[in-house]
């Protein structure tokens, strides 16, 4: 719609806002109106009309089969839309139009703002399933005419009240309608049923919604007074409400078609089993975060038993041992911490790499300089755990093996994400710029104990490659190849 208007019309910002806040509505009057609703906006030079937007009934046949959106029809052709623009008034004068041997009923709505037309709603309903009408459809109707009136007078749809579509109710989910003073005249079958649920043993009808609505629901004191109210239908406003069994959304939308307010469209839907399924996810959730936090605080536990028996070692080569086992623990615990914030199983690895970084650059031998470039992006927590340790392992060897006491020097961490969403790819390059590697050594077949847990952790459990070569200058350069998902 964006497109359409900004290339076809002279409509402002603030025009196609309001347009694009009755499109969150509309779903709402071609519902009620069992009809297809188009809307047509005149073009810059004013002989033509442009469709911008379409909605087609749930709640009966369409009119339409083609989607209409993008159309062009030149001034003239369709007296009933000139006549709406023109003289700002609903039109429903004329004889059905006859479209593949389907009677339709078009009618002409003007779409107003601030006093002005901006465009023209065709409203077209298909005859040719018409009926003696039940007192469901006479209310749908009555209060589609109400709103139709409404948006030719400017005060629908209600300024700020940006409507989510998928999540509020819908005509067929349950409708009440109300007098002025809040008097349920009409409540449709699934209305009913959706009360009942909450413990109403009556009939709605001749009630007073905001009465039996806060009669219903838990004592509050105060906020009784208020859901009474709210539920009259004075403004427009959501709302939930339980009680016994159930859970019921509410949307009032007050009727003002001559301008005083007439009375309420109230909209509602049992949300019950909606709540109680997320209230099971919350739950769910909030329990994996704690294992996560649990299993956080215990391998912190471990690590400072292993500091605290390595403190009490003379051997130097047993002290170094538990203190590289303290760090693994460590990374692993970043991971769980990291987890146990996240509503999902997917964390940020920058912020566990760059903990990481710091935490075994402290057994730096000299004054070597840590950094990271690119970004790792989320990683699932299967990848996560594994690669916090193989990356542990990979910057402490450099920091141990490539400097000697005193030297100064630079490692540094590049990651680089590519490929598609099912064939990701995670390039993980540490380069350090110390002594390199030895003649000779095959990082391979090393029996270095961090290079093994390496090599088991990238090739076994993340199913990627491993290499340690000398860097092109100077130091050397670890490479790790891990398929990982593609969104980052």
């Amino acid at each position: 719609m964006n497109d359409l208007v900004r290339q076809h019309t002279a409509l402002g910002d603030s025009d196609l806002e309001w347009l694009h806040l009755l499109v969150s509505e509309w779903q709402l009057l071609s519902d009620l109106s069992f009809a297809d609703l188009v809307l047509w906006v005149p073009t810059l030079d004013g002989t033509r009309y442009v469709s911008v937007a379409q909605m087609r009934p749930n709640t009966g046949p369409t009119s339409y089969q083609d989607d209409m959106v993008g159309h062009l029809v030149p001034r003239g052709r369709r007296p009933l839309l000139d006549a709406a623009l023109d003289e700002g008034r609903i039109v429903r004068e004329g004889d059905p139009e006859w479209r593949e041997e389907v009677p339709v009923r078009v009618e002409s709505i003007p779409v107003r703002r601030e006093g002005r037309v901006l465009g023209v709603i065709a409203r077209n309903t298909n005859l040719l399933t018409v009926r003696t009408p039940s007192r469901l459809e006479l209310t749908y109707l009555q209060s589609a005419s109400d709103l139709a009136q409404m948006i030719a007078a400017g005060s629908f749809p209600f300024p700020g009240q940006q409507v989510d579509m998928d999540a509020s109710p819908r005509v067929g989910d349950g409708l009440l309608r109300l007098d002025a003073d809040g008097i349920v005249q009409y409540a449709s079958p699934n209305a009913l049923s959706a009360y009942h649920r909450l413990g109403l043993a009556a009939d709605l009808v001749g009630h007073h919604l905001g009465t039996a609505t806060a009669e219903l629901a838990p004592s509050r004191g105060p906020v009784d007074e208020a859901l009474a109210k709210v539920a009259s239908g004075w403004a427009p406003r959501e709302f939930e409400i339980e009680g016994g069994d159930g859970v019921i959304q509410l949307r009032a939308i007050p009727l003002k078609p001559k301008g005083p307010r007439i009375g309420s469209l109230v909209l509602l839907r049992d949300v019950t089993e909606l709540r109680r399924r997320e209230r099971e996810l919350i739950t769910k959730d909030a329990t994996i975060r704690e294992i996560h936090h649990r299993v956080k605080n215990n391998l912190q536990t471990v690590a400072a038993l292993l500091r605290l028996q390595a403190r009490r070692i003379d051997s130097a080569t047993g002290r170094e041992a538990l203190e590289e086992a303290v760090r693994r623990v460590g990374s692993i615990a970043i991971v769980h911490e990291t987890l146990s914030q996240n509503l999902d199983e997917r964390v940020e690895f920058d912020e566990i790499a760059d903990r990481v970084l710091a935490m075994v650059a402290e057994i730096s031998p000299g004054k070597v300089t840590g950094r990271r470039t690119g970004r790792f992006g989320i990683l699932d927590a299967e990848v996560a755990t594994p690669l916090s340790m193989v990356l542990t392992e990979v910057l402490q060897n450099a920091l141990e093996h490539g400097f000697q006491e005193g030297d100064t020097g630079t490692v540094e961490v590049s990651a680089v994400r590519g490929g598609t969403s099912k064939d990701g790819r995670l390039l993980i390059t540490v380069q350090d710029d110390g002594v390199g590697l030895p003649e000779g050594f095959d990082p391979h077949r090393s029996g270095n104990l961090g290079l093994q847990i390496v090599r088991t952790l990238v090739e076994g459990e993340m199913g990627g490659t491993f290499d340690m070569v000398r860097a092109p200058e100077r130091g050397t350069q670890v490479v790790l190849d891990i398929p990982v998902r593609g969104d980052k």
